[in-house]
């Protein structure tokens, strides 16, 4: 852990070792510490310097509307999804990687910091990981929402340099490499080489877009309305782009848009993946997009290093084989694409100081 200089005030020196850290403390003199957050639509994880990950949960907030408190933040506020009477709201405050209500994300951010420890007098410095596409509005927003939970310094690192630098990528040699960033709400594809983005695709699409495809499928074709969370299971069990060897198909259990009565029914692989083709075609356009913008130099580098992909829309089964076929290049997944990019950001807190300006938006 990094510490701040070892000075003392005129009056403690003097005084025993004990009663001059007494008196250090006393006086504002605290232990600095260095934290990156990937604040996600899906999850959020807090790295810290010299501990690791020490928060990784839902980026959910339960709130009683009546009274205003915050009864639950995280993975327990993710299981009252779609389980709560009306005065009592399970909310994902990030949508399409973009702030929705800045009051309720600032609380968010709050309690997380507060839940590893981040108290208000003392000294923190966060670096945030962020979409590229977010707006200078959504920039500011961000950061005044980690100042007010308790950061002392606050910068922003882009999302692709962040799972760049957290997949070891070569990304200061001059080669190309291309990093897919399927998250909740966005789809990030950058080149990257000596250290900048050289060229850039986003779409505002991401994994809870084949969440949201698989409710509208389940009304429009079999009249049974779906929870968020039935979908996402259903997704994860046999959800797929690309076909792959999988015969079982799945029990869904939802309500009758006609009766309004509970009612089951059977959902095949196939239809899961024609449920999801509008999704996939548009993250598979924007990697396209982003390649053809690339130097030529650059782009011919990928056929032999590859492209990779990271976040959590990266874990759909087949994705992968799909834009591998479309691009024409071969496409890894990361070994941990939950993780990829607060592991970066991590990484770039050991030169906080320096963080390149093209990477980083300082605080105030």
């Amino acid at each position: 852990m990094r510490k701040t200089a070892n000075v003392s005030h005129p009056a403690c020196a003097h005084r025993p070792a004990a009663r001059r850290q007494v008196c250090l403390a006393t006086r504002g003199v605290v232990l600095a510490r260095d934290l990156a957050i990937d604040l996600g639509t899906a999850n959020t994880l807090v790295y810290e310097r010299g501990r690791g990950i020490v928060f990784n949960e839902p980026s959910v907030i339960a709130l009683n509307e009546r009274s205003g408190d915050v009864l639950s933040v995280g993975r327990d506020a993710w299981q009252m999804i779609g389980r709560t009477p009306s005065y009592i709201i399970a909310a994902r405050p990030l949508r399409n990687g973009a702030i929705t209500d800045f009051d309720i994300t600032q609380r968010m951010i709050r309690l997380i910091l507060q839940g590893v420890g981040v108290g208000r007098f003392g000294r923190t410095r966060v670096a945030v990981c962020v979409p590229s596409l977010i707006t200078p509005v959504e920039r500011r927003a961000v950061i005044e929402a980690a100042r007010r939970a308790g950061a002392s310094d606050v910068r922003l690192i882009e999302q692709p340099i962040a799972a760049a630098i957290g997949t070891g990528l070569p990304i200061h040699e001059p080669t190309g490499s291309l990093v897919i960033d399927i998250g909740g709400g966005t789809a990030e594809i950058a080149m990257v080489s000596l250290g900048g983005l050289v060229s850039l695709r986003a779409v505002r699409v991401g994994s809870f877009d084949f969440d949201s495809a698989l409710m509208n499928y389940a009304r429009r074709a079999h009249g049974i309305a779906i929870g968020e969370r039935t979908a996402e299971e259903l997704k994860i069990s046999i959800g797929s782009a690309w076909p792959i060897d999988d015969k079982f198909d799945a029990e869904v259990k939802g309500r009758d848009l006609t009766t309004g009565l509970p009612r089951t029914f059977v959902i095949t692989p196939t239809e899961v993946r024609s449920a999801l083709v509008d999704t996939v075609d548009l993250m598979v356009e924007a990697v396209l997009e982003c390649l053809s913008e690339a130097p030529p130099e650059l782009a011919q580098d990928l056929i032999h290093t590859g492209a990779l992909m990271v976040g959590g829309g990266s874990l759909l089964r087949g994705l992968d084989q799909r834009i591998a076929s479309e691009a024409r290049v071969p496409v890894l997944r990361s070994e941990s694409p939950l993780e990829t990019v607060v592991l970066g950001a991590g990484r770039a807190l050991e030169n906080f100081e320096s963080l390149h300006a093209s990477h980083t938006i300082p605080g105030r």
